[in-house]
């Protein structure tokens, strides 16, 4: 099986998009619309990476990336924000965000961050 990406994102637009794209790429994708399944898929399938949308009704971003990183502190993740909230992007990296991007975002950016921040499969 390929590497594990999980997207949470509340947008079912973008989770499509981004879905699309990395199964393209090769990657096994699993979304999730809010933190509870993002949580739940997190348990259950150990993603390698998680694009992470910031702004979720109900849990947000933070919260959310406080308790994957609880599940698995060496999971990579890369958050996705619509808003120039610096304190939230530099609290996300305090927590142990690799980078951000802010939406709207340029698809092939994103891809190339994946694949740079993808962890390396051992045989």
């Amino acid at each position: 099986m390929g590497q594990k990406l999980l997207i949470v994102d509340d947008q079912y637009g973008i989770r499509i998009l981004l879905n699309e794209v990395f199964q393209k790429e090769g990657y096994q994708t699993f979304q999730a619309a809010n933190g509870y399944q993002a949580l739940d898929i997190v348990e259950k399938h150990s993603p390698d990476l998680v694009l992470l949308d910031m702004k979720i009704p109900g849990m947000d971003g933070i919260e959310i990336l406080k308790r994957l990183k609880a599940i698995n502190s060496d999971i990579q993740v890369i958050i996705m924000t619509a808003y120039g909230e610096l304190d939230m992007i530099q609290e996300s990296k305090d927590l142990g965000a690799i980078t951000h991007f802010a939406k709207p975002f340029d698809i092939d950016e994103i891809r190339d961050a994946v694949r740079k921040n993808m962890p390396r499969q051992s045989v």
